[in-house]
């Protein structure tokens, strides 16, 4: 009989366990199996397969899942905030983590981490392919257990209620991360786009405080200017969004004509 598989390890859980940077590589429009040896050659260490924002369905969005795990690529898949369904069928079908959008209370969050996490930790069904092991799985308890600890959960803080109860939120048992979204929480602050508002550097601040006090990793998305990026890196945030495919795309295509044009 054949013996199971180790499992795929998740290199940026790995990453954030060791206190180094993890970069996220943003996925909106691409939908080729070379996505995630794009986002390797690169130098990423996971993808962010926006299923809030980009026009994803699950199939497409776990197919992207499925090309990251051999290359070392952790797929993130982030849903929408009450699609649980989606997350689990996404864990289910190659996803590393899962990134929830809007969580702005405890009971939110706890619903999150048991969601998404086998008993006894949460109620996560088992069933459908063991892609996490290449299909070769150990027995059910062993896998269930091993997949508890290699799954990466993000709750995303996008409000000031969230930033307010971010102590709480990082509290709860099975929450890996707190991934600010801060576009969306400088709109709900009524200052939409200033990402180095005094205000926004407090939020930071503070709940970069209540993550280290709780182990979670702090994360940041929404930043991508070399002053504030920076600053909010010194205060620890980790897990990092780097960009998404129409940016990378844009910025480069934009500097290559602006470079042609310019020697006729």
């Amino acid at each position: 009989m054949a013996q199971p598989n180790p499992i795929f390890p998740n290199t940026t859980l790995r990453r954030l366990r060791g206190g180094n940077v993890a970069l996220g590589f943003g996925v909106h429009h691409l939908r080729s199996a070379a996505t995630a040896m794009l986002a390797h050659a690169a130098g990423y260490d996971w993808l962010f397969i926006d299923m809030e924002h980009g026009a994803f369905s699950v199939q497409e969005a776990t197919q992207l899942c499925l090309t990251a795990l051999p290359m070392g690529i952790t797929p993130v898949v982030r849903i929408c905030a009450d699609a649980l369904d989606e997350g689990t069928r996404a864990l289910d079908n190659g996803a590393q983590g899962i990134v929830v959008p809007h969580v702005d209370t405890p009971e939110q969050a706890r619903r999150i981490a048991e969601a998404f996490r086998f008993p006894p930790q949460g109620h996560r069904s088992w069933g459908g392919p063991p892609y996490a092991y290449g299909l070769r799985a150990p027995g059910a308890a062993e896998a269930q257990a091993e997949i508890n600890r290699e799954v990466l959960i993000v709750a995303m803080i996008e409000t000031p209620e969230a930033v307010a109860n971010a102590g709480a939120i990082a509290a709860v048992q099975g929450i890996d991360a707190l991934l600010f979204g801060t576009s969306d929480l400088t709109a709900a602050m009524g200052i939409p786009g200033q990402i180095g508002h005094p205000n926004v550097q407090q939020a930071y601040a503070d709940v970069a405080a209540v993550c280290q006090k709780h182990g979670k990793v702090l994360g940041m998305g929404g930043v991508y200017d070399e002053i504030y990026a920076r600053a909010y890196i010194r205060l620890g945030a980790r897990l990092v969004l780097g960009g998404n495919d129409h940016q990378f795309l844009l910025e480069a295509a934009t500097a290559r004509a602006g470079f042609l044009r310019a020697l006729s």
